[in-house]
């Protein structure tokens, strides 16, 4: 397999932190005590645990480090998938007094109720990583999601390239129908794949991005089309690797190029065994500081900071209002650069590395 072109993260857009006095941790919801820190707590509601372990691994410590660097309080909630539990949180947060409100949306409804009750008592709200269509938050902060999707479909063409596939059927597994970046993805890997002359033979969505609802619905289309796939583009790594599972049973894996994205550990894996083609990465930690930094700038009262940080805008395709945000650039990750996500301390070697056919493979990528 040659060496194939690599893209590079693209820097965040320049973020005014205002760094404050640091104290350690009071207690469990991130409670200071430091007499130094900013005025006002800023509350996060995580999605779950399930569609993918970024939530808890990356984002929370993520967000915790920038927090507690500047000074600032704050409350990380998990959700865990539960619509009921998201609006409870939200509630005993607004009473409780928060400065500034950031959520993940289990889908747009929901979120929206929220930011329409932050917006009430005048607490701004930023989305974090999806967009809440017709929610009217103040301020977004993501990838450009179609620009992951074209990722994903670019890294599928690649894959078949070299495997000298220039036509044929492909399969689609989407995200979650009520999740508006499985929307987005979508729409930037058909338009590369259907662009570059390939069919979509099959096209299914994947509710609440559930791994084994994944397993069973890609049976379900590999069966029906009697296996007839030249590739298949997963929306994310936990997708993938349900298709994977199901190419394993049927003797295909790793004969039929798979993408994902997240650069999971399982996902880089299977990358490093060839059963998976390509992931993509998206630094967890520009998009995290790139929150907190607004959020910062808000409880600081700084408005300006924010609304010039948040230089980009988003359409919320629900209402026709463009969102001001941060939009960060993906990075295709094969095996060629699986060092990079190791060199960016989003993983490490020791976690990918596992067993003798994985230290082979590390050794041969030069992932150490």
């Amino acid at each position: 397999m040659g060496k194939r072109m690599i893209g590079v993260v693209a820097g965040l857009a320049a973020t005014s932190l205002i760094l404050t006095a640091c104290g350690d941790s009071g207690d469990e919801t991130g409670d200071t005590g430091d007499s130094g820190a900013a005025a006002g707590k800023v509350g996060v509601i995580l999605p779950d645990t399930a569609s993918s372990a970024r939530w808890e691994n990356n984002d929370r410590p993520y967000l915790e480090q920038a927090f507690e660097a500047a000074g600032v309080d704050y409350d990380i909630q998990n959700a865990n998938g539960d619509k009921q539990k998201f609006a409870t949180i939200a509630d005993q947060m607004l009473s409780g007094g928060v400065s500034v409100m950031m959520i993940t949306n289990l889908d747009s409804p929901t979120g929206a109720a929220v930011i329409s009750k932050a917006a009430a008592q005048g607490v701004p709200t930023i989305d974090y990583d999806r967009l809440t269509l017709g929610g009217g938050a103040d301020y977004y902060v993501s990838f450009d999601n179609v620009a992951v999707g074209t990722t994903i479909g670019e890294g599928l063409l690649t894959c078949l390239k070299e495997d000298g596939v220039d036509s044929g059927p492909i399969a689609l597994l989407n995200g979650s129908p009520t999740d508006n970046n499985a929307t987005l993805f979508k729409q930037g890997y058909e338009a590369a794949i259907t662009e570059a002359g390939f069919d979509v033979a099959a096209d299914q969505s994947v509710p609440d991005w559930d791994n084994t609802k994944a397993g069973t619905i890609f049976e379900q289309m590999y069966t029906k089309a009697n296996g007839d796939f030249v590739g298949v583009a997963a929306a994310n790594d936990g997708l993938g690797g349900a298709v994977v599972s199901v190419l394993e049973r049927n003797g295909q894996a790793g004969k039929v190029p798979v993408t994902g994205q997240d650069a999971t550990d399982e996902g880089l894996q299977r990358v490093l065994l060839g059963t998976q083609c390509m992931s993509v990465y998206k630094s967890i930690k520009l998009e995290a500081d790139a929150a907190a930094g607004l959020a910062i700038d808000l409880i600081n009262g700084d408005t300006a900071a924010a609304d010039a940080a948040a230089a980009q805008s988003v359409e919320d395709t629900e209402t026709g209002e463009s969102v001001p945000s941060v939009l960060l650039t993906p990075q295709a990750i094969f095996a060629e650069n699986v060092q990079d996500v190791v060199a960016d301390d989003f993983t490490t070697a020791d976690n990918l590395c596992t067993s003798a056919a994985l230290k082979k493979a590390c050794d041969e990528y030069g992932v150490s």
